[in-house]
């Protein structure tokens, strides 16, 4: 396990290395650190304009290399989010590094997190977050899939889809109160009587009736979340959500 000043000092060493990187234009600290949240447990994350956008590709290959070469990595792979490239690290000390890239003309703020270190960056530009609707939709969309799954005896299946509609409803209750919202950043800090409901759609067995019970208890707490965003809707999706709780086996007994 990294300690902290392990991360502190590979932090300012890797600042370091940008300023010697002529073709990075600007530094930016993001992450936890900016709102004084770091603890223990915080990754590395930085940010960094580049110049030329062209050049990103070998800019990202001479940074692994230095990686590689100089630290202890043991793996990365790059996450892309419109023109940034997230390239992610793992130190063998499992310290989680999460370096960005940009071209120059992009580089801003995405969300209140930025700390410029050095050189310049773009009028910020905050991502707005999701849209309720859109979260009520993905969590119809995977409760048809809980449906299915389960009467056709694709018990993991069925788990997996129970836990995604879950997330929907759980990322639509902190929308609705104005938490975070992404990523489950947000849940911690939910009412515990609104997290009370949810505890009962937990799996506790990978078994036919146990899925059937979590998808009836995530479906009422989803109700609930869908009603507090928009009443209306949630008046209109009420009985089909309910109608999909009442599985019919597609699958014959002897073949389960």
């Amino acid at each position: 396990m990294f300690t902290s000043g392990e991360r502190a000092h590979l932090r300012s060493a890797l600042l370091e290395f940008a300023k010697t990187d002529a073709r990075i234009r600007g530094a930016a600290i993001t992450g936890s650190l900016v709102r004084d949240r770091e603890d223990e447990w915080s990754d590395i994350d930085l940010a960094f304009g580049v110049a030329d956008s062209a050049e990103i590709p070998r800019v990202l290959s001479d940074w692994t290399d230095h990686l590689y070469r100089d630290h202890s990595v043991l793996h990365h792979f790059d996450v892309k989010a419109g023109s940034w490239i997230y390239r992610v690290f793992l130190f063998a000390n499992t310290l989680q590094v999460d370096l960005a890239f940009v071209g120059a003309d992009e580089f801003r703020a995405l969300a209140p997190t930025f700390r410029l270190m050095f050189g310049s960056a773009n009028e910020p530009r905050h991502h707005s977050p999701p849209e309720a609707t859109d979260l009520i939709g993905m969590g119809w969309l995977y409760a048809l899939h809980v449906r299915s799954a389960i009467a056709r005896n694709r018990l993991w299946q069925a788990e997996y889809m129970i836990h995604g509609m879950r997330d929907q409803a759980l990322a639509l209750a902190c929308v609705t109160r104005g938490l975070p919202a992404i990523h489950g950043r947000g849940f911690h800090l939910l009412p515990v009587e609104v997290t009370a409901q949810f505890e009962p759609t937990l799996v506790r067995e990978l078994a036919r009736g146990e899925l059937s019970r979590s998808f009836q208890a995530v479906t009422e707490a989803f109700q609930s979340e869908i009603k507090r965003a928009n009443f209306e809707l949630g008046r209109r999706l009420q009985s089909a959500l309910m109608e999909l709780t009442e599985i019919r086996s597609a699958v014959p007994e002897q073949t389960r």
